[in-house]
């Protein structure tokens, strides 16, 4: 399933969210869709919609914290067949932007692992549509795998970058190694005088433990500046 191949090298977040909505408006019968995620702050952001009219729309639920949408987020329920008089009891103010909007009924579906949410899915429909049972089975469905997706596409970057800092963690300490190896043979030092020599430096000057290493290396900073650092 396209939702759900998010391994691929060339992964791309924002267009497997625009077709995630695009899917939505196929298989549900609406006639246009929204996706509203929690970003790493802990923020709501609108990412995704299938018009400009739903992106205005998502917009204003987060200026004035109201809608079905954030309602969903919040509750992690799914919240489907809002028609008109639902909307304005519930929502009065979410309602109007909805119908200046063109659209009269709406449903919310969250984007959810276990008990964890990370958005949700917004459908909006120009008349009074309606979901059965086995819509709202199938539009869970659609958030279900395209939020494992989504949060395994997290896990690997995570991993990525876990892996890519212990990397250059250890190439700096190679770096350091053959630093304190170079001037203790330079100053006629053992490796711990040497690497006292590097640390004092580095903190005298206030440059980091590599930086020193590399210019030393390259012949840019001689023993005796080094020793003017103790």
């Amino acid at each position: 399933m396209e939702l759900a191949d998010t391994l691929v090298a060339e992964f791309d977040a924002l267009d497997f969210l625009h077709l995630l909505t695009e899917r939505a408006v196929e298989l549900l019968d609406a006639d246009a869709a929204g996706l509203i995620l929690i970003d790493q702050r802990g923020d709501l952001q609108a990412v995704a919609s299938t018009s400009h009219a739903v992106k205005v729309l998502e917009l204003f639920q987060l200026q004035s914290e109201d809608g079905p949408c954030l309602e969903c987020v919040r509750s992690g329920r799914p919240l489907v067949n809002l028609g008109f008089a639902e909307m304005e009891d519930r929502w009065p103010t979410f309602r109007k932007a909805a119908s200046e909007a063109g659209f009269q009924s709406a449903h919310a579906i969250p984007m959810r692992l276990r008990d964890q949410v990370i958005g949700a899915l917004n459908l909006f429909c120009t008349g009074q549509a309606s979901m059965s049972d086995s819509d709202v089975a199938v539009g869970q469905a659609l958030a279900d795998v395209a939020t494992i997706g989504l949060l395994q596409e997290r896990v690997i970057r995570q991993r990525e970058l876990v892996s890519e800092q212990l990397q250059t963690a250890l190439n700096s300490r190679i770096l350091i190694e053959q630093a304190k190896g170079v001037l203790a043979e330079r100053a006629n030092l053992d490796i711990e005088e040497a690497f006292d020599l590097i640390r004092s430096f580095s903190r005298r000057t206030q440059q980091s433990l590599v930086q020193v290493a590399k210019e030393l290396i390259e012949g840019d900073v001689d023993v005796e500046a080094l020793r003017g650092g103790v």
